[in-house]
Protein backbone atom coordinates (compact mmCIF):
# COMPACT_ATOMS: atom_id res chain seq x y z
CA UNK A 1 0.00 0.00 0.00
CA UNK A 2 2.87 2.47 0.83
CA UNK A 3 4.57 1.80 -2.92
CA UNK A 4 0.92 2.27 -4.77
CA UNK A 5 0.61 5.91 -2.33
CA UNK A 6 4.19 6.82 -3.25
CA UNK A 7 3.64 6.11 -6.93
CA UNK A 8 0.39 7.96 -6.65
CA UNK A 9 2.45 11.06 -5.41
CA UNK A 10 4.84 10.80 -7.48
CA UNK A 11 2.29 10.88 -10.81
CA UNK A 12 0.52 14.04 -9.55
CA UNK A 13 3.79 15.93 -9.41
CA UNK A 14 5.03 18.53 -12.47
CA UNK A 15 7.64 16.61 -14.52
CA UNK A 16 10.33 18.68 -13.62
CA UNK A 17 9.81 17.99 -9.99
CA UNK A 18 9.76 14.88 -10.67
CA UNK A 19 12.85 14.74 -12.63
CA UNK A 20 14.67 16.95 -9.86
CA UNK A 21 13.62 14.27 -7.13
CA UNK A 22 14.88 11.63 -8.92
CA UNK A 23 18.34 13.10 -9.65
CA UNK A 24 18.51 13.79 -5.56
CA UNK A 25 17.80 10.43 -4.76
CA UNK A 26 20.42 9.27 -6.66
CA UNK A 27 22.54 11.18 -5.41
CA UNK A 28 21.59 10.18 -1.95
CA UNK A 29 21.96 6.45 -2.96
CA UNK A 30 25.30 7.28 -4.30
CA UNK A 31 25.98 8.37 -0.89
CA UNK A 32 24.95 5.41 0.73
CA UNK A 33 27.06 3.62 -1.92
CA UNK A 34 30.50 5.13 -0.73
CA UNK A 35 29.68 4.96 2.59
CA UNK A 36 29.26 1.73 2.22
CA UNK A 37 32.26 1.12 0.63
CA UNK A 38 34.39 3.39 2.65
CA UNK A 39 35.27 4.88 -0.14
CA UNK A 40 36.20 8.82 1.00
CA UNK A 41 37.12 10.62 -2.13
CA UNK A 42 33.30 10.11 -3.03
CA UNK A 43 31.68 10.81 0.01
CA UNK A 44 33.70 14.08 -0.25
CA UNK A 45 32.58 14.84 -4.05
CA UNK A 46 28.94 14.30 -2.65
CA UNK A 47 28.65 16.34 0.40
CA UNK A 48 29.57 20.04 0.45
CA UNK A 49 32.69 21.44 2.69
CA UNK A 50 30.64 23.04 5.11
CA UNK A 51 27.78 20.07 5.46
CA UNK A 52 25.25 21.19 7.96
CA UNK A 53 24.49 18.39 10.61
CA UNK A 54 21.45 18.42 13.16
CA UNK A 55 21.57 15.22 15.52
CA UNK A 56 18.44 13.75 17.41
CA UNK A 57 19.64 10.49 19.75
CA UNK A 58 21.59 9.45 22.16
CA UNK A 59 25.10 10.57 21.86
CA UNK A 60 26.04 7.40 21.75
CA UNK A 61 24.26 6.79 18.43
CA UNK A 62 26.64 9.30 16.70
CA UNK A 63 27.69 6.98 13.72
CA UNK A 64 27.39 8.89 11.02
CA UNK A 65 29.29 11.93 12.16
CA UNK A 66 31.87 9.60 13.60
CA UNK A 67 32.40 7.77 9.71
CA UNK A 68 32.15 10.97 8.07
CA UNK A 69 34.34 12.68 10.50
CA UNK A 70 36.65 9.65 10.46
CA UNK A 71 36.39 10.16 14.64
CA UNK A 72 35.69 7.78 17.30
CA UNK A 73 35.45 8.13 20.76
CA UNK A 74 36.67 5.15 22.83
CA UNK A 75 33.10 3.56 23.87
CA UNK A 76 31.76 4.26 20.40
CA UNK A 77 34.11 2.69 18.57
CA UNK A 78 33.00 -0.81 17.92
CA UNK A 79 29.55 0.28 17.13
CA UNK A 80 30.47 3.02 14.99
CA UNK A 81 32.80 0.40 12.88
CA UNK A 82 30.11 -2.08 12.61
CA UNK A 83 27.13 0.37 11.73
CA UNK A 84 26.02 -0.19 8.38
CA UNK A 85 23.45 2.58 7.22
CA UNK A 86 21.70 0.43 4.59
CA UNK A 87 18.30 2.57 3.47
CA UNK A 88 15.39 0.32 3.71
CA UNK A 89 13.41 3.06 1.45
CA UNK A 90 14.56 7.02 0.35
CA UNK A 91 11.74 9.03 -1.34
CA UNK A 92 12.42 12.58 -2.08
CA UNK A 93 10.14 16.09 -1.81
CA UNK A 94 11.86 18.64 -4.34
CA UNK A 95 15.37 19.04 -2.54
CA UNK A 96 14.54 17.02 0.97
CA UNK A 97 15.61 13.48 0.48
CA UNK A 98 14.32 11.22 3.46
CA UNK A 99 16.24 7.77 4.22
CA UNK A 100 15.19 5.15 6.66
CA UNK A 101 16.86 1.94 8.15
CA UNK A 102 17.65 0.40 11.32
CA UNK A 103 20.13 -2.15 12.27
CA UNK A 104 20.92 -5.81 11.85
CA UNK A 105 19.16 -6.43 14.97
CA UNK A 106 16.31 -3.75 14.07
CA UNK A 107 16.90 -2.44 17.62
CA UNK A 108 18.10 1.02 16.39
CA UNK A 109 15.42 2.79 13.89
CA UNK A 110 16.98 6.15 11.87
CA UNK A 111 15.58 8.38 9.77
CA UNK A 112 17.95 10.65 7.68
CA UNK A 113 16.54 14.01 6.03
CA UNK A 114 19.04 15.30 3.54
CA UNK A 115 19.38 19.04 1.59
CA UNK A 116 20.80 18.02 -2.10
CA UNK A 117 21.29 21.50 -3.54
CA UNK A 118 22.58 21.55 -7.79
CA UNK A 119 23.71 17.34 -7.04
CA UNK A 120 25.54 18.23 -3.87
CA UNK A 121 24.62 17.67 -0.16
CA UNK A 122 24.21 20.67 1.83
CA UNK A 123 22.24 19.52 5.08
CA UNK A 124 21.43 16.04 6.74
CA UNK A 125 19.36 16.10 10.09
CA UNK A 126 19.75 12.83 11.96
CA UNK A 127 17.25 10.80 14.08
CA UNK A 128 17.64 7.93 15.76
CA UNK A 129 14.40 5.93 17.41
CA UNK A 130 12.50 8.64 16.43
CA UNK A 131 9.06 8.74 14.84
CA UNK A 132 9.54 11.26 12.25
CA UNK A 133 6.22 12.75 10.00
CA UNK A 134 7.13 14.92 6.97
CA UNK A 135 4.39 17.38 6.20
CA UNK A 136 3.09 20.26 3.58
CA UNK A 137 2.06 22.79 6.09
CA UNK A 138 -0.14 25.41 3.80
CA UNK A 139 -3.18 28.12 3.96
CA UNK A 140 -6.32 27.70 3.57
CA UNK A 141 -9.98 29.54 4.87
CA UNK A 142 -12.15 26.52 5.79
CA UNK A 143 -15.42 27.21 3.35
CA UNK A 144 -17.58 25.86 6.52
CA UNK A 145 -17.02 29.38 8.80
CA UNK A 146 -16.67 31.76 5.51
CA UNK A 147 -19.29 33.83 5.11
CA UNK A 148 -19.07 34.81 1.29
CA UNK A 149 -21.39 37.98 2.27
CA UNK A 150 -19.21 39.76 4.47
CA UNK A 151 -16.60 41.77 2.84
CA UNK A 152 -12.80 40.57 3.32
CA UNK A 153 -11.63 42.26 6.06
CA UNK A 154 -14.89 41.08 8.06
CA UNK A 155 -14.77 37.65 6.68
CA UNK A 156 -10.88 37.35 7.92
CA UNK A 157 -12.33 37.98 11.65
CA UNK A 158 -14.82 35.18 11.35
CA UNK A 159 -12.15 32.55 10.65
CA UNK A 160 -9.38 33.92 12.43
CA UNK A 161 -7.77 34.70 9.32
CA UNK A 162 -6.16 31.66 7.24
CA UNK A 163 -6.31 28.06 8.46
CA UNK A 164 -3.25 26.69 8.57
CA UNK A 165 -3.66 23.04 6.97
CA UNK A 166 -1.41 19.90 7.53
CA UNK A 167 -1.07 17.62 4.68
CA UNK A 168 1.01 14.54 5.92
CA UNK A 169 3.42 12.98 3.36
CA UNK A 170 5.46 10.52 4.93
CA UNK A 171 5.55 8.77 8.26
CA UNK A 172 8.70 6.78 9.51
CA UNK A 173 7.52 3.16 9.40
CA UNK A 174 10.70 1.14 11.59
CA UNK A 175 10.86 3.14 14.63
CA UNK A 176 7.64 1.44 16.16
CA UNK A 177 10.10 -1.77 15.74
CA UNK A 178 12.28 -1.07 18.33
CA UNK A 179 9.26 -2.51 20.91
CA UNK A 180 9.20 0.77 22.58
CA UNK A 181 7.70 4.03 22.69
CA UNK A 182 9.91 7.12 20.55
CA UNK A 183 9.24 10.27 20.57
CA UNK A 184 7.58 12.12 17.11
CA UNK A 185 8.68 14.86 15.33
CA UNK A 186 7.15 16.62 12.44
CA UNK A 187 9.07 17.87 9.29
CA UNK A 188 7.09 20.72 7.77
CA UNK A 189 7.82 21.77 4.20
Amino acid sequence: MAIINQIALEAAKPASSSNEETTNKKVVVSLYEALASRDAHEVQKLLASDLEWWFHGPPSHQFLMHLLTGTTSADAQDLSNTFHFTPQSIVAFGSLVIAEGCDHNRSISWVHAWTVNDGIITQVREYFNTSVTVTRVGNRAPKSNLDLSAPPSDQNQITGGHHHHCQPLWESSLSGRAGKSVPGLVLAL
